[in-house]
């Protein structure tokens, strides 16, 4: 039988008012850690995978709003994992964000595994104030160990003060575009993933496009955010590209 469920979280200046489990997602609040540990305003929440999923045919969201002045964290206990299902239609999980003004979210979930025989299809959605700051972290991890990919597509569509900041959709697996393992897209990696960050003070101090390393790329958007894509033979080395930016910009 197939999972329908949608969990909520909102967080205000004055904490979190808002912390709705629902089926396999189960939100835990957590103690800040970081440059953000006993800063004011902010919060801090955890997603706790209380059952296996998603599988084919299940539907997941997850909503998370930072309202005017707040700061929130949403990270996982651990890599969620899409797995084949009885039901012959994929499963689909959305997330759902919006951040106000002078309001920051850092969403780092743990990775995404698309395990063989699965189909998973992920929207990423985000609102975001003229004065919001965000960090967004998406890793994907074509295959358990050993074995081939599921099928994975997914979107990040961001808008920054009702406009269009980035709209990028990718798809990976069985029946994903041909070319998709090929040396102008992952030529062989595992493990792919970008970051996202928002922050209104890259319009006066842009970032320079630039290369980091062999096998990723920090690139400036067309508004005050930057875009970093990496492609690692594992999580492992992904994890360690993404962190070394985060720690380099002091984000």
């Amino acid at each position: 039988m197939s999972i329908r469920a949608t969990a909520r979280i909102v967080a205000t200046r004055e904490g979190l008012p808002v912390l709705e489990s629902d089926g396999p997602l189960a939100l835990r609040r957590t103690r800040a850690t970081g440059p953000y540990a006993g800063a004011r305003h902010t919060s801090r929440v955890t997603v706790v995978g209380a059952m296996s999923a998603p599988l084919g045919g299940d539907r997941l969201a997850i909503e998370a709003e930072v309202r005017q002045g707040a700061r929130l964290t949403v990270d996982s206990a651990a890599a969620t994992i899409a797995l084949p299902g009885r039901a012959l239609e994929p499963a689909q999980y959305d997330v759902r964000l919006t951040v106000g003004d002078d309001a920051e979210l850092r969403w780092l979930p743990e990775q995404l595994i698309s395990a063989c025989g699965s189909d998973l299809r992920m929207r990423t959605r985000v609102e975001l104030a003229a004065t919001a700051r965000l960090v967004l972290r998406e890793e994907q991890i074509l295959g358990r160990h050993g074995e081939q990919p599921g099928t994975l597509a997914t979107r990040l569509t961001v808008h920054r003060a009702g406009r269009p900041l980035l709209d990028q959709e990718l798809r990976y697996g069985p029946g994903a575009p041909g070319g998709w393992d090929g040396g102008a897209v992952l030529a062989g990696h595992r493990a792919t993933g970008q970051l996202l960050l928002v922050d209104p003070g890259f319009e006066e101090k842009p970032l320079e496009p630039r290369l980091l390393g062999e096998t990723a790329v920090l690139t400036p958007l067309a508004g005050p955010a930057v875009l970093v894509t990496a492609v690692a033979p594992d999580a492992r080395e992904l994890r360690r590209l993404l962190d070394r930016v985060l720690s380099t910009e002091g984000w």
